[in-house]
């Protein structure tokens, strides 16, 4: 009988070590995999779907492993990465602990609503329809995390409230001397200078010619504007303005209608909504594009011509 029972006692810890080796050790997987874990799912879902995606090699080990240790009751759903040769201990772990795989999504300075929301549309890891109406100017380019299987609509809601927040807290500490009534205006103004100019060092001084064209009554002149009212924001313009162009009779052709469009001309990001109510100080009136990737500023109109001049000198000889 003794003999029986120590024979017993070493099946059993042998056992008991070689679970551990099967628990603790290097798993299958040869390369990084995402898997996604419904919800809902309990420890034998969970350890099919490891199973089916290579993760792990014996799912019985899993669903019994995950008993004993109380995983059932804290496994938490969404989008796991795996590492290769994760071991089942490690992937319990990460199972438990949510340590869920989030992914990015970057709205760019300087897109229209149209476009950044065809950019949330063509995300294939977001789920369901756009049903949100969304207003020029109302989403705030930045880099949002999600979880896969995130509404589109989640992610507008968020660029909503990101860029409500960010419009009224640069609203409290603009400048006294900017001539914007409201919020709403600064947008403009900001929408203006993002499709102006991409430059960070350029902003202030970019903004500070549509400031001092404003102050003075002065038409502000600006190409982005135009091509606004030639495409309503749902395209670019895939070549180069006219002079007919600047004709058009629409709100939005600042060459023939003096004051700010009657809305934004896209989502300006944080610097160009901070440049437009506090520029630099400047008595700059005109720019034009410096061959350079830049753009030279002038105080008077001759100065202006020169630099026109110049630009388009330099086209020349390219």
């Amino acid at each position: 009988m003794k003999k029986f029972f120590v024979f017993g006692l070493l099946i059993f810890v042998l056992l008991s070590y070689q679970i551990r080796c099967w628990v603790v050790d290097a798993g299958p997987l040869e390369q990084r995999v995402d898997v996604l874990i419904p919800k809902g799912a309990n420890s034998g879902i969970v350890a099919e779907t490891l199973y089916q995606n290579g993760v792990i090699d014996k799912p019985w080990l899993l669903k019994i492993a995950s008993r004993i240790v109380g995983l059932d009751k804290s496994l938490k759903a969404g989008e796991y990465s795996f590492e290769p040769n994760v071991s089942m201990f490690e992937v319990m772990q990460k199972i438990a602990k949510g340590d869920i795989l989030y992914r990015r999504l970057t709205l760019p300075e300087g897109l229209t609503s149209a476009q950044i929301l065809e950019l949330i549309q063509s995300e294939p890891m977001l789920e369901g329809e756009i049903t949100l109406e969304v207003k020029e100017g109302e989403l705030l380019p930045e880099t949002y995390s999600f979880i896969r299987g995130d509404s589109r609509n989640s992610i507008i809601k968020r660029a909503q409230k990101a860029m409500a927040e960010t419009k009224e807290k640069i609203w409290q500490q603009r400048s006294g001397k900017v001539p914007l009534k409201n919020p709403e205006q600064m947008i403009v103004l900001a929408s203006i200078i993002e499709k102006e100019t991409g430059i960070a060092e350029e902003r202030g001084l970019v903004a500070s010619v549509f400031v001092n064209r404003l102050i003075k009554g002065m038409k502000l002149q600006t190409d982005p504007t135009v091509i606004y009212a030639l495409t309503k924001g749902k395209k670019d313009l895939d070549r180069a303005l006219t002079r007919k162009d600047l004709e058009i009779d629409s709100p939005y052709n600042t060459y023939k209608y003096y004051g700010l469009p009657p809305t934004p001309i896209c989502n300006p990001g944080k610097d160009a909504i901070e440049a437009a109510v506090n520029p630099e100080m400047s008595d700059y009136l005109y720019f034009v594009a410096s061959g350079n990737g830049g753009h030279n500023f002038a105080k008077s109109l001759n100065e202006h011509i020169d630099n026109v001049r110049f630009w388009k000198k330099k086209n020349k000889t390219k």
